[in-house]
C-alpha cells in the first residue's frame, strides 16, 4: 500500500510531488532543503546550519511516515558550495554518527542561490 506525505511547501503541489513516500516497510525522502513551511530559506550564509535544519525536517517527516533516523540506510548530499562539505559533513555525522548510513556528498547547483545544501534519504523499516 503506498502512502504519500506532504509537509505543504509550496513546491511540492507544483511539481507534483511528496515529501515522502512510504510502500511497505520502505520510505523515500524527497530531495529536501532549508526552507519552512512558507517556502522561505533558514539560515542563510550557514550551509552546516542548513544542513542540521534539513536533517532534522527529515526526522519529522519520516516520524509522520512511522520510521526514524535509525531507520534511514542512505543519505544523498548535494552541495551548492564544494568549500562547503566539511561543515555538512560535520553536520550529518553529529546526527547520523552512530547510524552511519551510506551517503553520498556531491556538488550541484541549487535552485535558489540561498539554498546551500540539499539532502533526499531513504529508510527501511525493520518488521521484526
Amino acid at each position: 500500500m503506498r502512502q504519500n506525505f506532504s509537509t505543504h511547501t509550496p513546491w511540492e503541489a507544483m511539481a507534483g510531488y511528496s515529501r515522502v513516500v512510504r510502500i511497505g516497510n520502505i520510505i523515500a525522502v524527497s530531495g529536501t532543503t532549508a526552507s519552512n513551511a512558507a517556502g522561505e530559506v533558514q539560515h542563510i550564509g550557514d550551509a552546516g546550519a542548513q544542513a542540521t535544519y534539513i536533517i532534522r525536517k527529515i526526522e519529522a517527516s519520516l516520524a509522520e511516515a512511522g520510521a526514524s533516523l535509525s531507520d534511514v540506510i542512505r543519505t544523498r548530499i548535494f552541495v551548492a558550495n564544494i568549500a562547503d562539505w566539511e561543515a555538512v559533513a560535520r553536520a550529518h555525522g553529529a546526527i547520523f554518527g552512530n547510524i552511519r548510513p551510506a551517503n553520498t556528498l556531491v556538488s550541484a547547483r541549487m535552485v535558489d542561490p540561498l539554498q546551500l545544501v540539499e539532502i533526499e534519504a531513504d529508510a527501511v523499516i525493520d518488521n521484526d
